[in-house]
């Protein structure tokens, strides 16, 4: 992974830069000392790390604000940073750069249930949003594995989903408006509480910009009612062909399960292991889990058990209750800890046409013999949403490296047959150089021309996103 070298006049500029954030921000907002910036060197993309400059942590909108005015003046980087979650790279600091992270700002600000919406600070936790409103009977609908620490400021810059998004959407289909601190420290109100704002779309570009066009401090997000009910099926196959093509005839029936996720052998065992959930040993399991009225659910239930049968299971299992359907889940919700206590691992977001599924199971499974790298996976089924985790050993000379290659594969292997680069963890660095492959030059052009507008010095996460070469021009303008 190229990365550009730091730039020594902007580093000289610490002390100085430490001097003014002084004056706008408490001295415990400020972290200098390199013990402390250390936690901040990496997110969760591990295999890459650079301690920042400075990590600052505001409180308020208007604090971001002065922090990036100061940033814009000096011509230092700033790299925006939820809870660090991000599995692309996409908070990875460089030693010229200050991070700003908005964990401080985890406030809940207004809750409408008549109108169906909360307003939140965008350093809140995924699962704070629903917890804030649970007991009033209602819930907001992303939920990424991740949702236990994953931050709203991260979910809206990656435009994150999870397992309930096949029914529900990802985070633009439930985003109705946001705070966005710009480069040059401007507060701008993009959309709002109602469905559909006056004026240009700007919502649906800051949403999955990746830190390229603001900080988001505050966030407009749809609440829903919860359901009366809900309850998944699991069903067990000989092969990811047939739990993929089982995926494929659900969807095609007209069924709309809640959510559809697969796991297959290695990640099976590997989740079996670690939180004994009871899974029954085959290649590929799906979990598919549908909601509403006890009618509904019957009803939705049985036609899933006849498309299932017709592919002859090894196991289906129909939960009964809400103990027999944490068990079911309960292995999935671990899967990602589950394999990392086995191996190191990258984990892929590429995303295809559900009718795919099986073909690219299958081409998977012979580049893993070509690579000689073992691949677990475990992935949101239903819209297609692949996350296939490569198994290496990162104390072993060349493997990093080889597996970067086996999931370039993957990810064109995506494009390829009708998808794309990612579905929700956002490309960040570790697909950088494959914007390429999915864009012509002209497309990532006007992509460029629309950051030209927002941060026009380049200086708000400079490195992620666009292939290096399409950028350099723009970057050195202001030594970024």
């Amino acid at each position: 992974m190229d990365i550009p070298l730091a730039s020594t006049s902007r580093i000289e500029k610490k002390p100085e830069l430490v001097e003014a954030l002084k004056k706008v921000l408490p001295a415990s907002s400020i972290l200098e000392d390199k013990a402390e910036t250390l936690a901040y060197e990496c997110d969760a993309l591990t295999a890459y790390r650079c301690p920042p400059m400075l990590v600052v942590l505001p409180e308020t909108t208007a604090q971001v604000s002065e922090v990036l005015k100061l940033c814009h003046k000096m011509n230092i980087p700033v790299i925006p940073r939820g809870s660090g979650t991000s599995l692309a790279g996409g908070a990875m600091p460089s030693a010229d750069s200050v991070v700003l992270g908005v964990s401080k700002m985890n406030s809940v600000l207004e809750t409408d249930y008549r109108n169906r919406f909360i307003r939140v600070q965008s350093g809140l936790t995924n699962i704070g949003v629903t917890n804030a409103v649970e007991d009033n009977g209602y819930f907001y609908a992303p939920d990424p594995s991740s949702q236990l620490a994953c931050a709203i400021a991260g979910n809206i810059g990656m435009n994150s989903g999870g397992a309930h998004c096949l029914k529900y959407g990802v985070t633009s289909n439930n985003l109705l408006g946001v705070k966005l601190v710009t480069m040059d420290g401007q507060i701008l109100e993009i959309g709002g509480a109602a469905f559909d704002s006056n004026g240009l779309d700007l919502l649906s570009v800051v949403c999955g910009s990746e830190g390229q066009l603001g900080v988001v401090t505050e966030a407009t997000l749809r609440i829903l009612h919860k359901p009366e009910g809900a309850l998944p099926v699991l069903i067990g196959f000989n092969s990811n062909e047939i739990a993929g093509q089982c995926v494929s005839n659900i969807i095609k029936a007209g069924i709309l399960p809640v959510a559809i996720e697969f796991m297959d052998r290695p990640c099976i065992e590997a989740t079996e292991t670690f939180s004994c959930a009871g899974y029954p040993d085959c290649e590929a399991l799906l979990i598919v889990e549908v909601e509403g009225s006890l009618d509904e659910i019957d009803e939705q239930i049985d036609k899933i058990m006849v498309i299932a049968k017709s592919l002859d299971p090894t196991d289906l299992r129909r939960a009964k209750d809400e103990e027999q359907a944490n068990r079911i889940w309960l292995g999935r919700k671990s899967a990602f800890g589950a394999m990392g206590q086995i191996a190191d691992y990258m984990c892929l977001d590429g995303t295809i046409p559900v009718n795919k599924l099986p073909y690219v199971l299958k081409c998977i499974g012979e580049m893993s013999k070509t690579y000689g790298l073992s691949v677990a996976n475990v992935f949101h089924a239903g819209d297609g949403n692949m996350h296939p985790l490569i198994l290496y050993d990162a104390n072993k000379p060349g493997e990093l490296t080889k597996c970067e290659e086996f999931g370039a594969e993957i990810l064109r292997l995506c494009v390829e047959v009708g998808g794309c680069l990612t579905g929700e963890h956002g490309v960040g660095i570790e697909k950088r150089e494959l914007m390429d492959y999915q864009f012509t030059a002209d497309d990532i052009d006007a992509q460029l021309r629309i950051k030209d507008v927002f941060d026009s010095k380049w200086l708000l996460n400079p490195l992620k996103v666009f292939p290096l070469h399409h950028t350099e021009a723009r970057r050195m303008a202001f030594n970024c």
